[in-house]
């Protein structure tokens, strides 16, 4: 997978598969088409990074906020968050899928903030940044959250046709050969 990419000048692929991101608690920030690998890579380098004996936390970001806003309701917020600060590498899914409502843009901004340095995040989004304040709904909290992911960040583009519908595509024409 990483063999196919082209990586910006500054990323290199030895930079990424040996996990040195993580070491430098930089972050990288895999964006593009639905289908084109992003969530691949990131579960596969969550993967290496666990065999290397990093804590590893994965969310798909709805999910996240979901979780995030429940424990606010129940009184156990702190408890949540001080799970989310004992990991090396925090990975956020799919980023743009589903817009918050404001509590919820707030808490994933703390989150985020609180990685800021001191962790690596991945983020994986089908959505470029100019679109994020529409996910957030607020231009100040996405300029601030967008300012820290990339500060410090490998942001690689993935482009092409889905993976998923070249396959479908592929079998619906191996069954119309019967």
């Amino acid at each position: 997978m990483v063999d196919q990419l082209h990586l910006p000048a500054t990323t290199s692929k030895e930079g990424i598969c040996d996990l040195r991101f993580i070491k430098e608690k930089q972050n990288l920030l895999l964006m593009g088409t639905p289908g084109t690998g992003k969530t691949h890579l990131g579960t596969a380098l969550g993967v290496k990074a666990c065999e290397q004996g990093f804590e590893v936390r994965f969310f798909r970001v709805a999910d996240l906020v979901g979780q995030l806003e429940e424990a606010m309701k129940e009184g156990t917020l702190q408890r949540l968050k001080r799970q989310i600060e004992k990991c090396d590498l925090l990975i956020l899914d799919e980023l743009g899928y589903v817009p918050f409502q404001k509590q919820g843009s707030e808490l994933l901004f703390h989150i985020i903030a609180d990685c800021y340095e001191h962790k690596s995040v991945i983020v994986t989004s089908n959505l470029e940044f100019g679109q994020w304040n529409r996910v957030f709904g607020d231009n100040r909290l996405t300029s601030a959250l967008v300012d820290r992911l990339v500060h410090h960040a490998h942001v690689i583009a993935f482009t092409g046709e889905s993976y998923r519908l070249k396959n479908a595509l592929s079998t619906v024409k191996a069954n119309d050969g019967i």
